[in-house]
């Protein structure tokens, strides 16, 4: 199966939130960068627009993993890093230095792009996601220590479903419920005090190399307008890649059925029949 984009976003400025800037969010922001200029030097109208939301200063155990400097210690990571871009692409990009909730309005947001390593994270920007009143692409990442992935799904109000011949790419939570349980959160939330430290935890290019696969898959869907999968499982040890094809086939392997059964009712006679 393939998905179309929708053909308004080919056509005026796509609204982008970011949640997160640390170690995939960092590497996430160069990319959009790099999508937003090449689409307006394709003859796309406006490009992209983006919002970053993360409540972080930067430390000194970010420094060679993620996308910060020396001389990034003790500022706000969402703060530097879009001016960073602002100044060098001249964009007009937006830093909040904030944890976002599930209170937090995303209503403008066409894409929003979630890189935070806990399920309350996932769940609030899921939250917040769903209370948009349009059609919203969610793309979520997420990584171990050698391996990790990326799945681009839509959140859809029920009053805007597309139509019979459509289907909805299931986001990440629909896939893996258990990415949005909070009571599987790891409790030990002790920050590294190295990066030699942090490199036990997470290898040193996994974050990077999952945020490049997923804004290549976005970029794919504003170049060419379509995409033949929405999901990466990538493994730095082994060098395996594989992809998640747009298929109720395989999202079934998953436990996603894109047509849930209806539910049956007896009747009076004993009998029984769909409702």
């Amino acid at each position: 199966m393939i998905h179309n984009i929708k053909p308004d976003l080919l056509t005026r400025k796509v609204q982008v939130v970011l949640v997160g800037a640390g170690g995939t969010g960092s590497h996430v922001l160069r990319r959009l960068a790099n999508i937003h200029m090449a689409m307006v030097e394709l003859g796309h109208p406006a490009g992209l627009d983006v919002s970053v939301y993360d409540p972080d200063v930067v430390s000194k155990t970010n420094v060679g993993r993620q996308a910060f400097y020396p001389s990034d210690v003790g500022l706000p990571k969402a703060a530097i890093l879009v001016h960073r871009c602002n100044l060098l692409m001249q964009t007009k990009w937006e830093a909040h230095q904030e944890k976002l909730t599930s209170k937090s309005n995303l209503y403008s947001a066409d894409v929003v792009i979630g890189c935070v390593d806990n399920r309350a994270g996932r769940k609030a920007i899921l939250a917040a996601t769903e209370a948009n009143r349009k059609a919203t692409y969610y793309m979520d990442f997420g990584n171990r220590e050698h391996d990790g992935q990326v799945i681009l799904g839509q959140v859809m109000p029920e009053s805007n479903e597309k139509s019979k011949n459509e289907v909805r790419l299931p986001h990440a939570a629909n896939l893996f419920p258990e990415l949005v349980d909070e009571s599987l959160d790891d409790k030990d939330e002790t920050p590294s005090c190295s990066l030699a430290e942090a490199l036990e935890k997470q290898s040193l290019f996994i974050n990077d190399t999952v945020a490049n696969a997923g804004m290549n898959m976005l970029w794919e869907l504003f170049r060419y307008g379509q995409l033949s999968y929405h999901g990466l499982f990538i493994n730095n040890k082994t060098g395996r890649v594989n992809p998640l094809p747009i298929d109720p086939e395989a999202w079934a392997r998953f436990g996603y059925d894109v047509m849930p059964k209806k539910t049956i009712r007896k009747r009076s006679s004993g009998r029984t029949r769909p409702n």
